[in-house]
């Protein structure tokens, strides 16, 4: 069985939205794009290097359009991006030019994919996907890099839908520019009164 890992980049207060860029996501009128420009630093450097390492990726619709107008092109910032299947679940898209980009239009196809063999399976991203995949229990791994900023309104990562769930931390890092990056595995279910398996 393969695991779903959710990768987010996040507020103090949650917000995920158009962390790289001022045009990234304005959707909602959201004006702070590029929030995490400042944070950048040699740790974090190295561990976001660790975390790009290739894997399959699973994207919302927005995220896979943002990727795919990127990546094909700047291949050497993320080496095998292009290499990997890209699973995109879209209820209009159902074909596109960057190559391996498989298309899903249901959890059922995620459920499938789970069950099969190949690398763990890597969320970057897609806001509405994640909130999908937590109401359905099929998040295996969160693994946040949480900044030191409040940005007041935006997309969040857990949001309608998300289930009582116990996660275990299994690795935090603070980098020098005050990022917490820690990665969450899912520990169990939320019980009468008490969390845990």
């Amino acid at each position: 069985m393969r695991k779903i890992i959710v990768l987010e980049f996040i507020s103090l207060d949650g917000v995920m939205q158009a962390p790289g860029g001022p045009d990234e996501d304005t959707s909602g009128g959201f004006k702070y794009g590029g929030w995490t420009a400042s944070y950048g630093d040699e740790v974090f450097g190295k561990i976001l290097e660790k975390q790009m390492q290739p894997a399959d990726l699973l994207l919302g619709r927005k995220t896979f359009e943002i990727f795919a107008g990127y990546w094909p092109k700047h291949e050497n910032g993320w080496p095998g991006i292009n290499e990997v299947t890209k699973y995109v679940m879209s209820s209009t898209m159902e074909k596109s030019d960057w190559k391996n980009s498989v298309f899903f239009k249901s959890v059922t196809d995620i459920e499938k994919l789970k069950k099969t063999e190949g690398s763990n399976i890597k969320v970057w991203g897609s806001g509405n996907l994640v909130q999908t995949l937590l109401k359905n229990d099929l998040v295996d791994e969160i693994w946040l890099k949480i900044f030191p900023v409040t940005l007041g309104k935006g997309k969040k990562i857990f949001d309608d839908g998300t289930i009582p769930a116990a996660f275990t931390l299994i690795e935090s890092t603070i980098t020098p520019s005050g990022v917490i990056i820690a990665n969450y595995k899912r520990a169990g279910k939320v019980k009468t009164g008490t969390i845990g398996a």
